[in-house]
């Protein structure tokens, strides 16, 4: 008995050895990517003649933001503020709440670690001068500014971005129309009232004219007039909208998309008016470069996708592999919106195009295979995740049923079980709520994953030729070197320790803990083969 006991232990030891090397053969197999490099740009060396344009035209101007407590207006502000620093002023549009003042919440805006580096250049102190909150709400009348601060504005405000907007592709339509469309209209209505004004800038969406597939740098017509849409919903109550609001749609498989395309129509009435031009960013994803490589404050896009995928939650996905979206680092976003600025403020929006995308798929396309398997290697083997509910695997479906079938089989049936268990151990049921939004996650994804659409970016070009070095550097918007595996891992780091709150520390445990899942994935799956083969056997041979 102990012979065979020391020999079933020896066979076992043998098995975990092999299923290690095995293990490490896996998760380490880095995954390639090319694109063409003939045309990477090269920027020569800096003259220290030269002179920072882009800075000094916003030297001594105050500013109008609108958004700047979201993902691209707070990395706008800090570019502003760190590259731009001589301006005058940056009047931030800031909701009150219930004992809070204002500039106390600007206060905890400069507490994310995104501002760390430029509060250690120029000082908290000078930059709390500069960045001043106005109360109000893009949901009132004047914005619900007080007159006071309305007069402030009217004498020494001469730029404005306006980037408030709810990016939920699921907001009910009343509710999008009153952010989306019937702010953008009050935005302008204040404009209009600024004795400065030099120039405004409406921030939409390159996928806001989704039955054009080639989007080229001019305005388009709206799907309906966005004056009647928005006096239909301030007549019409939620659920009288509601009824109606896939019919409104049409053919848009979202109220981002509708509401953001009505909006763009009200900034092309008062083109005529207004020193206004339209920026259409792409997919905003995390930092690139500056000031922190991979910073993000949430998982829309990419990042919730290596997430769930990262903690073994998503197995499959509706998607043509070889389809791709147009992704743009947030900071390449804010250097382009910035440079588009000092060139139409320079020449005056009368010669200049009004319209200007800010998108990358002409420089480099990412098909949605390459993200999966650069994310999925970066999460095996570089950046694991702590408490993954399975060893992350699963592929992209082209056919939805086999899709639907698999998520069934592997998502919701082991969420089903798990969180059974959980509610025998009287723990709070965790994984179906997850799936659920999951779910719902992908029902607006599916659409995009499954579409391919071009962006003509023949502005940014323009631009491109149109800087010395030194600001080429300073607002990287040209293709140059690119390594994916370090963006994902950056990505994934930072998403691992300002979203998920888990610390570099835990890295090595959930290292090991990432081999030991990938054991229990093979040994549960061969138990699952074994049986069917068993059955199969008994079924064909059995007398």
């Amino acid at each position: 008995m102990q012979n065979t006991a020391a020999a079933q232990l020896n066979s076992l030891t043998v098995f975990l050895e092999q299923s290690q090397r095995q293990t490490d053969r896996e998760m380490t197999a880095k995954p390639k990517f090319v694109y063409e490099k003939d045309d990477l740009a090269t920027i020569g060396d800096v003259d220290e003649n030269e002179v920072d344009r882009i800075a000094e035209c916003f030297k001594g101007r105050s500013l109008f933001i609108t958004g700047g407590t979201g993902f691209l207006g707070k990395v706008l502000v800090e570019k502003l503020l760190r590259s731009c620093g001589e301006l005058k002023h940056i009047y931030l549009l800031i909701r009150p709440k219930k004992g809070k003042d204002p500039q106390e919440r600007i206060k905890d805006i400069f507490q994310n670690v995104l501002f760390d580096q430029v509060k250690q250049q120029r000082g908290e102190e000078r930059i709390l001068q500069q960045v001043v909150a106005i109360a109000g709400d893009v949901l009132l009348p004047g914005l619900g500014i007080s007159e006071q601060d309305l007069a402030t504005l009217r004498e020494e405000v001469s730029i404005v971005y306006h980037c408030a907007a709810t990016v939920r592709f699921d907001e009910p339509l009343r509710s999008a129309v009153f952010m989306n469309t019937r702010g953008t209209k009050y935005m302008l209505e204040l404009a209009g009232s600024l004795k400065q004004l030099e120039f405004f800038a409406y921030c939409s969406t390159a996928y806001c004219h989704l039955h054009v597939k080639t989007l080229y740098e001019k305005p388009y017509d709206p799907p309906a007039d966005p004056h009647k849409v928005m006096q239909a919903c301030e007549w019409l109550s939620d659920d009288e909208v509601a009824t109606i609001e896939k019919k409104i749609l049409g053919d848009i498989p979202n109220t981002y998309a509708y509401t953001k395309s009505l909006a763009e129509a009200l900034v092309v009435e008062k083109f005529d008016e207004l020193p206004a031009v339209i920026l259409r960013p792409s997919i905003v994803i995390p930092i690139w470069k500056e000031p922190i490589p991979g910073w993000t404050d949430n998982i829309n896009g990419p990042t919730g996708l290596l997430i769930g995928a990262g903690k073994g939650v998503i197995r499959t996905m509706y998607c043509k592999s070889s389809g791709y979206g147009d992704f743009l680092p947030v900071d390449v976003a804010v250097n382009g919106i910035l440079v588009a600025s000092w060139r139409n403020i320079t020449a005056g929006t009368d010669t200049t195009n009004r319209v200007a995308h800010m998108t990358s798929s002409n420089d480099i396309k990412v098909s949605w295979a390459e993200i999966i398997e650069l994310g999925r290697w970066v999460i095996e083997n570089k950046v694991p995740l702590n408490g993954v509910a399975w060893y992350p695997g699963g592929s992209m479906k082209s056919n939805y049923w086999v899709h639907y079938i698999c998520m069934i089989l592997f998502q919701w049936m082991p969420a089903l079980f798990v969180d059974a268990l959980l509610w025998l151990l009287r723990y709070p049921p965790v994984l179906c709520r997850v799936q659920n939004r999951i779910f719902k996650g992908f029902e607006v994804f599916e659409y995009y994953a499954n579409n391919v659409w071009n962006f003509d970016n023949s502005e940014a070009v323009k631009l491109r030729k149109l800087m010395n070095n030194r600001e080429r550097k300073t607002y990287v918007i040209e293709k140059i070197e690119l390594d994916l595996i370090d963006y994902f891992t950056n990505c994934v780091l930072c998403a691992r320790r300002l979203i998920l709150k888990e610390s570099d520390e835990s890295i090595p445990a959930a290292r090991r803990h990432m081999k030991v899942m990938w054991v229990v994935d093979k040994v549960y799956k061969g138990i699952w083969l074994f049986g069917i083969l068993y059955m199969l056997y008994r079924c064909l041979f059995a007398t």
